[in-house]
């Protein structure tokens, strides 16, 4: 019986499950984004999420407990320096995915998972809908552009005041006689 053994072993042995999530993590970190399986993506969720909470607390001992799992010097730095300062004052959940559509060779579910404060798409809040613009009848457009034109356009007299005078330049013609 598997009584409450809900861990998923993604068909590898332990070191190599170790070593593939630590890879992930580092690429995570370091771009932010990544594209994987749902299955692998649901379990570097549990595998990142203790390292981000513990990169909160920028120590020596925090350190070297997140270098213990990841082995990637830039990526650990890049985690305390960059990573830990926009996500200290989120409570948890420092990460999401995304499905998106099934891998053609074998139909894998496929999604990507991306730190929740470096989308930009999505930190801007709700995406303003793109509002249709309608046709309407040329006399309300004609009307609506011939108050606005009168108004802020200035007459023909004004703006000859204001335009400074152009000397012309002289011709190159004569020179170009004189190379012949």
């Amino acid at each position: 019986m598997r009584h409450n053994k809900k861990f998923n072993h993604l068909g590898r042995t332990a070191s190599h499950r170790e070593a593939m999530l630590s890879n992930m993590a580092s690429s995570l970190i370091k771009h932010k984004r990544i594209t994987t399986t749902v299955a692998k993506a649901k379990a570097l969720k549990k595998f990142i999420e203790p390292l981000l909470t513990k990169s909160k607390s920028d120590t020596t001992n925090s350190r070297r407990v997140v270098f213990s799992s990841l082995q990637d010097k830039i990526a650990v730095t890049e985690l305390f320096k960059e990573i830990s300062v926009k996500i200290a004052d989120r409570p948890g959940g420092y990460t999401r995915i995304i499905k998106t559509v099934h891998r053609l060779g074998d139909n894998a579910s496929m999604c990507f998972i991306e730190l929740v404060d470096y989308d930009e798409k999505m930190a801007k809040g709700v995406a303003k809908k793109a509002t249709r613009s309608r046709r309407r009848s040329k006399k309300a457009v004609g009307t609506e552009e011939v108050s606005v034109s009168e108004a802020e356009t200035p007459s023909v007299e004004e703006v000859k005041e204001e335009a400074p005078v152009q000397e012309e330049a002289p011709a190159e013609a004569p020179a170009a006689e004189e190379a012949k």
